[in-house]
């Protein structure tokens, strides 16, 4: 290369390196990483409810949280066989007691028949959970899950919501906002029909 020829091309790199050209060069490339990262997030959806509308069953995630107004925990595991109708509640959460006495009325109906309503107070205080189940006379097992960290595993954003479980540990149903008679009547029949 000639003199010339390198006097170009160092003042084409200094120009490159200046700081505007570089401010460019690298929102191009922030810009293309969030394409990136946008086309990947759009893969397809293998979420909970995504599946259960598929009609498939996926395994429903574990868990061990201390029992509310009782000792000791109670594990997801340790209803196995047992039909579920798992209750994401909070004793601040209007809708939570419009649900309370449909839920409490099915698990009457269906403790005889090997099944239960299990509810999951979250983000509460101990107090306040305790006065909401007196109050409307919840007699199915509740648990604490203080800080809601079993709500992701569950696909939970907010309360109430309910996860139906068959007796293999499967999720069945999903319903988003509070849950009705009718909702249950059609999801629980088929489900204590079935053998674990």
């Amino acid at each position: 290369m000639d003199s010339a020829a390198l006097r170009t091309l160092g003042f084409k790199l200094k120009r490159l390196l200046a700081p505007a050209p570089l401010a460019a060069v690298l929102i191009v490339a922030a810009l293309v990483a969030l394409l990136a990262y946008g086309v990947a997030q759009n893969e397809p959806d293998d979420s909970i409810d995504s599946a259960v509308a598929a009609g498939r069953r996926p395994s429903a995630p574990g868990f061990e949280l201390p029992r509310l107004g009782a000792p000791g925990r109670l594990s997801l595991a340790s209803l196995r066989g047992k039909v579920v109708v798992l209750n994401y509640w909070a004793s601040w959460c209007p809708p939570c007691r419009g649900e309370s006495p449909v839920l409490e009325r099915w698990h009457r109906r269906i403790a005889p028949k090997n099944a239960t309503v299990l509810g999951i107070d979250v983000l509460d205080v101990d107090s306040d959970a305790l006065a909401f189940a007196r109050r409307y006379g919840l007699t199915y097992p509740s648990v604490r899950d203080g800080d809601g960290a079993t709500r992701r595993d569950f696909g939970v954003s907010g309360q109430p919501e309910t996860i139906v479980i068959d007796r293999r540990g499967r999720i069945a149903h999903t319903f988003r906002g509070p849950v009705t008679d009718d909702d249950l009547e059609r999801a629980l029949p088929p489900l204590l029909r079935e053998r674990a």
